[in-house]
């Protein structure tokens, strides 16, 4: 049994193999949860030495989850590196620079993403002075509490999309199977 656990968060499945390929080989064991609800009860019931977090997930957004760990005392010490395609998407929520946890931003290369896995460890291991989530403004809350709601029925509905459209890419792959027997 590895004696490592690496939890990689991300609705991407190809960005979770990717990951995991990319790790060196050695005593660990690579968790995966394809969205944020599922990434948090990972986090809980594994936890894992380090965290691999993307920002934009269904269900429950990186944010969220980064919002989870950083008021958990014996969440917040587990190393963090944050995955987004928008570095913008992230310092919109988080000003930098990243104090306590890594950011990388995809795609990324086998070499960035070990830098990233190493700048995480040693930025996991510094003392907490302040609370890491920032306070916003009523006013700010509330505009922004409006515009996640959006964000997440676009998101649901979003996934209802790819939902059908693979379901009926399976249906296209069994008749063109059927007809080529």
């Amino acid at each position: 049994m590895a004696s490592h656990k690496i939890l990689v968060i991300d609705d991407s499945r190809v960005i979770r193999n990717m990951v995991r390929d990319m790790l060196p080989k050695g005593n660990f064991q690579v968790l995966e949860a394809k969205d944020g609800v599922e990434g948090l009860d990972c986090i809980r019931q594994e936890r894992p030495n380090l965290i691999m977090l993307d920002f934009l997930l269904p269900r429950m957004s990186g944010w969220e989850v980064f919002q989870q760990i950083q008021t958990s005392p014996e969440l917040q010490s587990i190393p963090l590196v944050l995955m987004s395609g928008r570095r913008e998407e992230v310092t919109e929520k988080i000003s930098e620079p990243f104090e306590y946890f890594e950011f990388i931003e995809k795609p990324f290369e086998q070499k960035e993403l070990i830098e990233a896995i190493k700048a995480a460890m040693t930025k996991a291991r510094l003392p907490r002075q302040r609370p890491v989530v920032p306070v916003q403004a009523p006013a700010a809350s509330a505009a922004s509490g409006a515009e996640i709601v959006a964000l997440t029925q676009k998101v649901e509905t979003m996934q209802g999309e790819i939902d059908l459209l693979k379901k009926q890419m399976t249906q296209l792959l069994t008749f063109i199977r059927q007809k080529l027997k």
